[in-house]
């Protein structure tokens, strides 16, 4: 059953709220990893024993405004409880983007008026019940307000994904909202939404 939900930007006044989404997923990145310049093994090792580093980093760029830390939030009802989020931010904020070696080759264009969809966290309680397609949906909407030339997302597309390993966004709900596939193959495919 789908919620009626209110969707609206990540501000400071939300950080504590959104944290504890982290922490309700047993997400211990605080979507610090497009902006971790370390190898794989030392990303695992600080998400396993510093958590507090990735929440402290997200924390100071929402607080500053950076664009790297931009996103949507998705409440049920009260603002103390999100029951999703979304980081949505520039694509050229995303460095790597350009380095991860599934996306290097692809030739992903001018930066100029193309958002990133650069992961989607839903609440565990409120998976199933449409917080994704919402975020979406707004992400849809007010880009469009605001003459954003596109949006691009880069979902796992590999089978068997439980709903906990969906941080990208689900597949077939961007496809099912008219993005489409523009480059990447089967299993990291990237779908963008032109305007």
């Amino acid at each position: 059953m789908d919620l009626a939900l209110r969707v609206g930007r990540l501000e400071p006044r939300y950080l504590d709220a959104l944290a504890e989404l982290f922490r309700a997923c047993e997400c211990p990145c605080f979507c610090r990893y497009w902006h971790f310049e370390g190898d794989k093994n030392a990303w695992l090792a600080r998400c396993a024993d510093a958590p507090q580093v990735n929440e402290g980093e997200l924390r100071a760029d929402v607080v500053r405004d950076e664009p790297r830390s931009r996103g949507l939030l998705a409440f049920e009802t009260v603002e103390t409880k999100v029951a999703g989020y979304m980081k949505l931010a520039p694509r050229g904020a995303l460095p790597k983007l350009r380095n991860r070696p599934v996306y290097r080759a692809l030739e992903l264009g001018n930066d100029d008026g193309v958002l990133s969809i650069g992961c989607m966290l839903v609440h565990p309680e409120m998976r199933g019940r449409g917080v994704a397609r919402a975020l979406v949906s707004h992400a849809i909407g007010m880009s469009r307000a605001e003459h954003v030339r596109a949006i691009e997302a880069y979902p796992h597309a590999l089978p068997n994904l439980g709903s906990h390993e969906v941080w990208m966004g689900p597949h077939a709900m961007l496809l099912s909202l008219g993005f489409v596939r523009v480059a990447g193959d089967d299993a990291y495919p990237v779908l963008r939404f032109d305007f």
